[in-house]
């Protein structure tokens, strides 16, 4: 089992900056790609961002150039850091831990609410 801790969520105006953490614990033995995910109100869940044990990263297009991921493998803690924000930024966000020898297995966090409005 992982278990997944989110912070740093928050309420900012439009162009404001937030950095959300996701801190690890657990059994980490394998290796994870690491993922930020968002559930906007009546829409579907939707990755955000994801590192890959080996340092590939992926981002959703609506959030490149304002967003960044990057890791600290020493703590397992994974961080989001979350530039120009904009109110359809405006979300639940969830990090995730996606096992990746065992694609049946991946963990969530309980999520940490962005609210991006004037």
């Amino acid at each position: 089992q992982v278990h997944l801790v989110e912070s740093g969520g928050g309420s900012v105006q439009p162009g404001g900056s937030l950095t959300l953490s996701c801190a690890a614990s657990g059994s980490l033995s394998s290796l994870y790609t690491m993922g930020w995910y968002r559930r906007i109100p009546e829409k579907q869940l939707e990755l955000v961002a994801e590192i890959s044990s080996g340092g590939g990263i992926r981002y959703k297009e609506a959030v490149k150039g304002r967003f960044t991921i990057s890791q600290d493998k020493v703590n397992n803690i994974v961080f989001l850091h979350m530039n120009m924000l904009r109110p359809e930024d405006t979300a639940l966000y969830y990090c995730n831990a996606a096992d990746e020898n065992d694609a049946e297995t991946d963990f969530w966090g309980q999520g940490t609410q962005v609210t991006v409005s004037s």
